[in-house]
C-alpha cells in the first residue's frame, strides 16, 4: 500500500497519513501536506504523496502489477502498431494470443504471418478470441470465421484454437428474427488484446487501424500483466463456441460446443450461462489478496475489466475505477490538478459525464472525432446519419460545460485529418484518460483499453483496459506527448460553432440517437 505514516504521528496515535477509506482533503501531518492541504509532491508533482490516496483506493479495486516504466512503449501510428504487432509475432516462441472483435476478411497478411510463425517453430500455439455475431455476420460468403478456420485443418486442434463468444442475450425468437445487421446491439466481445509470449499490445485490429485510423497503442513487456491477461482471455474463451472447419458445411466452419466448456450453451440455457461464467470470471476481476508493502518503487499497472453483462452480482472493476477517480479528482485537494479524456464516438455514459463536470481539476479538455472522421460519414442508409447524432451529443456537453460555470477550464476539441473516404482522409477511433497530478508537468495516471465509455460498455460488452500510475520520468513524459499528440489535428469548439448551419441536425437524428445507443458501444 502506498499509505505512509510519520514516526512523529505515530508515536501521537494519529495513524497513516491518508486512510484508505477517505478522499484526502486535509493531509494529517505537515510532513507529507502543502499549506494548502493538498498532497505534497515532488517537483515534478508525481511523488508518493500526491499519488497514495489514488494507489490506496485502487489497490482495494483491481488486480495489480509493479512494473518498470521503460517497460511500457507507446506506439505513435497505425503503421507502428502493424508492424511490431507482425514482428512480435515472426519472433514468438510459445504463445500467441488474440481477443478482438473480429479479423476482416481482408486481413491476409495478417493471417500469412500467423501461419508462417506456426510453420517455423512447432512449439508455438495460437489462439483467437473472437465475436460470433460479427465474426459470422458474412457467412456463408467469406467471413472472419472462414479465414481462420483453416489454421486449424493446417496446424491441428491441440495447436490452434478459434473461440467466439456469444451473447446471452439474444436467444430464441429474438435470435432468429433480429436482422445480422443490427443483433449485435444485444452484446459482444469487444476485448481488445494482442499477447506474443510475455508482451501484450492493448490495441485495435482491422485493416484501417493498420493505416489511417488514429488510436493508441500501449506495449507491456511483463510476463506478469501478459499472464493475467492471458487468463481473462482463456476465461471467456472457455465458455465461447469453437471454431473448426468444415468441407461440408457451405461457409466453411462449423461453431460447436465442447463439453469441457466451463458453462452451458448461452443459447440454450442463458441463466445458467450466466451463472457459470460470473464463477469463472470473479477472481480474475479481484484485487490480489496481499499488495506489495510499501511504496511502488516506478510504476503499478491496474488491469481492468468489465463484464456486467456475464456476472452476477457484477464485480467489474473499469466503471467503478474510473468513477472512484473522478470522485477523488472532486476534492479541493487537487484543484490543481486535469485531465484529458477522449472518446471518438462521444456518448459517455450519463454517470461519467455528471463526474467529468464536477472535478476540481482546471485546464481539462475532451477530443473526439469531427463528423469528417467519424467512420460511418456519409456512409449508406441509416448509419449515415450517426455523425450528426455524435455532433449533438458534443453540442450538449459544451452547453453543460457552460451552464455549470467551467467554460475556462474544460474544452471540447474535434480530431480531423482530411476527410473519410477521401485520400489522405483519416478516422479518429481513440479512447482514454490521462490525469495529472497538481504540480505536475506531465500525466502521471492513464486509462486504456478497449471500452468506449458508454452506457453500453458498462452493460453489454466484454471489456478489458489497464490503468497505468507512475512516477518513471521517461513514461510522464511519453504520457505527455501522446497526449499533446492526439490534439496536434484537433480544435477547440464553441457554442458559436455548433450554431452554425452545418452543424444543425434534422429531425432524422431521432433515429440516429436510438442508433448511437444501441450499436455505439460496439464500434
Amino acid at each position: 500500500m502506498l499509505a505512509r505514516s510519520c514516526t512523529r504521528c505515530v508515536a501521537r496515535g494519529r495513524g497513516p497519513v491518508f486512510r484508505t477509506n477517505i478522499v484526502p482533503v486535509r493531509a494529517q501531518c505537515r510532513r507529507y501536506a502543502t499549506p494548502s492541504g493538498a498532497p505534497a509532491s515532488s517537483a515534478s508533482g508525481n511523488g508518493v504523496g500526491v499519488l497514495a490516496p489514488f494507489v490506496s483506493e485502487l489497490d482495494r479495486m483491481a488486480p495489480s502489477f509493479d512494473v518498470r516504466g521503460e517497460d511500457i512503449r507507446i506506439l505513435q501510428t497505425p503503421a507502428d502498431f502493424y508492424e511490431t504487432l507482425k514482428d512480435r509475432i515472426r519472433n514468438a516462441r510459445r504463445r500467441i494470443f488474440l481477443s478482438t472483435l473480429y479479423i476482416g476478411k481482408s486481413e491476409r497478411e495478417l493471417i500469412d504471418t500467423l501461419r508462417d510463425a506456426l510453420r517455423r517453430n512447432p512449439e508455438l500455439k495460437l489462439s483467437i478470441l473472437t465475436d460470433a455475431l460479427r465474426g459470422t455476420r458474412e457467412a456463408p460468403n467469406p467471413s472472419c470465421a472462414s479465414l481462420l478456420a483453416p489454421l486449424v485443418g493446417e496446424f491441428g486442434a491441440d495447436r490452434v484454437e478459434i473461440r467466439m463468444y456469444h451473447t446471452p442475450n439474444l436467444t430464441g425468437m429474438r435470435k432468429q428474427y433480429i436482422p445480422k445487421r443490427i443483433n449485435e446491439g444485444w452484446g459482444l466481445q469487444h476485448m481488445k488484446l494482442y499477447g506474443v509470449d510475455d508482451e501484450i499490445i492493448i490495441a485495435n485490429l482491422s485493416t484501417d487501424y493498420f493505416t489511417h485510423r488514429q488510436d493508441r497503442y500501449h506495449l507491456f513487456t511483463s510476463k506478469q500483466v501478459t499472464d493475467h491477461f492471458w487468463r481473462i482471455h482463456s476465461g471467456v474463451g472457455s465458455f465461447s463456441f469453437l471454431v473448426q472447419p468444415s468441407a461440408r458445411d457451405a461457409a466453411g466452419f462449423t461453431l460447436s460446443w465442447p463439453s469441457t466448456n466451463s458453462a452451458p450453451s448461452p443459447l440454450q440455457r442463458p441463466q445458467a450461462f450466466v451463472k457459470s461464467t460470473t464463477a469463472t470470471l470473479q477472481s480474475l476481476m479481484s484485487p490480489k489478496d496481499k499488495q506489495p508493502e510499501g511504496d511502488f518503487a516506478d510504476t503499478r499497472v491496474y488491469v481492468l475489466g468489465q463484464m456486467s453483462q456475464v456476472m452476477r452480482p457484477d464485480t467489474s472493476t473499469e466503471l467503478p475505477v474510473v468513477t472512484r477517480i473522478l470522485e477523488m479528482l472532486a476534492s479541493p485537494a487537487y484543484r490543481g490538478s486535469s485531465w484529458t479524456f477522449t472518446a471518438g464516438y462521444f456518448n459517455p455514459a450519463p454517470s461519467l459525464t455528471k463526474l467529468l463536470l464536477g472535478t476540481a481539476s482546471t485546464n481539462n479538455t475532451v477530443i473526439t472525432a469531427a463528423p469528417e472522421a467519424n467512420g460511418f460519414y456519409r456512409s449508406k442508409g441509416v448509419s449515415g446519419l450517426l455523425p450528426d447524432a455524435y455532433v449533438l451529443l458534443a453540442r450538449r456537453f459544451v452547453h453543460n460545460v457552460h451552464r455549470a460555470g467551467r467554460g475556462d477550464d474544460m474544452a471540447l476539441k474535434e480530431w480531423r485529418l482530411g476527410t473519410v473516404g477521401q485520400p489522405g482522409g483519416w478516422t479518429y477511433h481513440a479512447k482514454g484518460l490521462w490525469v495529472t497530478m497538481p504540480g505536475g508537468a506531465h500525466p502521471a495516471m492513464s486509462v486504456i483499453g478497449s471500452s468506449n465509455y458508454t452506457k453500453r460498455s458498462y452493460s453489454l460488452d466484454l471489456e478489458v483496459g489497464a490503468l497505468v500510475v507512475t512516477r518513471n520520468e521517461g513514461l510522464l513524459q511519453r504520457l505527455g506527448e501522446e497526449q499533446r499528440r492526439l490534439q496536434e489535428h484537433a480544435r477547440t469548439m464553441t457554442r458559436d460553432d455548433f450554431a452554425r448551419n452545418e452543424r444543425r441536425v434534422g429531425l432524422k437524428v431521432r433515429v440516429a440517437m436510438w442508433i448511437v445507443q444501441l450499436v455505439g458501444g460496439a464500434l
